[in-house]
């Protein structure tokens, strides 16, 4: 970036108390129109935000059609959102993997939970996978990949730039590669053992590394257990099951590709006559599994995100009640449950009060046993609740 002063976005009276107190983002309804129109900003536009006396509060990037309609990434004067600072961001966090989990198998960079809104990374060892969601971010695209080929030096980088969010800043969904070739599967190491999953036709980035802490604690609610994994994807939970001494365990998803992709790591890893699957729609998989009077001794319920949005908020709800109640009814008389939600609008309270719902409805009794969030690579800013999003609940269902 030059040193050519940014051209201002000024807030309104009083509208700078979130950005003080730590937010970084700033909604269109907060800008003084009169002073700075956000009709005269293209989408991704590096702005300075000022507030209504115009004194400085940072640096950052807007998008006038967009609800959050610029996001602060710099309150240092020295250091405005630019190709260096991102060089900068990327060594902090690579800092911090480094240290707290050393095997190069991260999220990277987990947008404002690394000061970086807009921007998800994940490394598989020399292969990156990276996701933009933001105009300001797609605008630094060309600064961004140089700034990860200079700080991580990969062989290859895919753009996963096909989620949905992209287009509530206007942006086109798309996955090509940025950089070399990348493969079509990658590997993971997780808890000492190696995994491998699809890369441009899985899910999300190709892993779920937000669950890597909660997986780790697993291993003593499943030794010796009958275990069912349901929204198994390509069998974490449920191959880490296996090796944490579970003598049987059942992978239930409705994706055939992540299903083979469990039966491969569960012979990789030593543990294949243990790991059976299951294709199907999780709910019909549930009801038929209680019809046939199956039982398991645990079971895990790590489903997609059913609340979305806040339209979604009451059948949302309603779906986590339901697969709850559902894995409630196939624990034997004395089990585990863990249950999962990656929704933000369901807050943890409700997922535990509509277990408890759950588990009176059918006449059990519930008694929580830990609690998990999302992984060390996973940061949450404390001022921005939707960063933490995950949430983990250890059960005990008995009679």
């Amino acid at each position: 970036m030059s040193d050519i002063p940014l051209p201002p976005l000024r807030l309104k009276p009083r509208e700078e108390r979130r950005l003080r107190a730590g937010h970084l983002w700033v909604f269109s309804n907060e800008v003084d129109v009169a002073r700075t129109p956000l009709t005269a900003f293209s989408p991704g536009d590096p702005v300075t935000i000022e507030d209504a006396q115009g004194h400085y509060l940072g640096t950052g990037y807007v998008n006038p059609h967009s609800l959050i309609c610029a996001r602060l990434v710099s309150r240092d004067r020295r250091h405005p959102w630019g190709e260096s600072l991102i060089v900068h961001r990327l060594k902090v966090a690579l800092a911090l993997r480094e240290r707290l989990i050393g095997t190069p198998y991260y999220r990277l960079v987990h947008g404002e939970g690394d000061a970086l809104p807009g921007l998800v990374v994940d490394r598989y060892g020399d292969v990156l996978v990276v996701q933009v969601t933001t105009a300001g971010m797609e605008r630094q695209l060309d600064g961004l990949l140089a700034a990860l080929d200079k700080v991580v030096r990969p062989t290859a980088i895919l753009l996963r730039n096909d989620t949905a969010v992209r287009e509530l800043e206007g942006l086109e969904r798309y996955v090509r590669p940025a950089l070399g070739e990348p493969p079509e599967e990658i590997e993971i190491e997780e808890g000492g053992h190696r995994f491998r999953a699809p890369l441009g036709a899985g899910q999300k980035t190709g892993w779920f590394y937000d669950q890597r802490d909660n997986r780790d604690r697993l291993a003593p609610y499943v030794a010796g257990a009958r275990v069912l994994d349901v929204f198994s994807y390509v069998g974490a939970w449920g191959v880490r099951a296996a090796l944490g001494g579970a003598n049987e365990v059942l992978c239930v998803d409705e994706s055939q590709t992540a299903l083979d992709f469990v039966a491969r790591n569960a012979a990789d890893n030593g543990v294949g006559d243990r790991v059976t699957t299951r294709r199907g729609d999780a709910f019909e998989v549930l009801r038929a599994l209680r019809e046939a009077e199956e039982h398991f001794d645990v079971v895990i319920l790590d489903p997609p995100a059913f609340i979305k949005r806040r339209k979604d908020q009451r059948a949302g709800e309603d779906a986590y009640r339901r697969l709850n109640q559902l894995g409630m009814q196939l624990i034997g008389r004395d089990g585990f449950l863990v249950s999962c939600s990656c929704s933000y609008h369901l807050p943890r309270d409700i997922l535990v009060a509509q277990m408890l719902q759950s588990a009176r409805h059918i006449e059990r009794d519930l008694q929580v046993l830990a609690h998990g969030q999302q992984s060390v690579d996973h940061p949450v800013h404390p001022a921005i609740q939707e960063t933490a999003y995950l949430k983990v609940v250890f059960s005990r269902v008995h009679r």
